[in-house]
């Protein structure tokens, strides 16, 4: 059953330990809104799909982030949400992953879920019966055939 929240509060989410980051729900705007970004569209043709996952994904976060715990500068002082420290944020590999992981993989899980359900009691595939049969019954079961023997 898919249950809506239609609060569409912000969440916090735990990227690595001691880093908390605040962001809003991924809903269909806010993913319509990012495959426009102006960052997303400069990919080049020609580039990689890892180079178009990690523009996205830094486009996403931008949009998505609201607030964060435990993050910091190069002196350790605690620093608010930028866009470029937003990016530089998900240039750690252990933090990206988890970005994928923890907030976008769970708005592509419902749509992998829909392409992998089962079969509907009542739709088309109800009742459905194999209809193809073998062409000879011996050879189906893999039972050498019976000869006749000759006199």
């Amino acid at each position: 059953m898919l249950t809506l929240d239609l609060t569409n509060a912000p969440r916090w989410h735990d990227l690595a330990p001691g880093v908390r980051v605040q962001m809003r729900p991924l809903t269909t705007a806010l993913m319509v809104a990012t495959r426009s970004d102006p960052a997303v569209e400069a990919v080049p043709e020609e580039a990689s799909d890892e180079e178009r996952a990690v523009a996205f994904a830094k486009a996403l976060a931008r949009r998505a982030v609201l607030g964060w715990e435990g993050v910091g500068d190069a002196d350790g002082k605690p620093i608010d949400p930028s866009p470029e420290a937003i990016d530089a944020l998900l240039d750690v590999w252990p933090i990206f992953e988890s970005f994928q992981l923890t907030y976008v993989s769970k708005g592509l899980l419902l749509e992998q879920e829909k392409n992998v359900s089962a079969l509907s009691p009542n739709g088309p595939s109800a009742g459905a019966s194999d209809t193809a049969k073998p062409a000879h019954p011996t050879r189906a079961t893999n039972k050498p055939a019976r000869t006749a023997r000759r006199g």
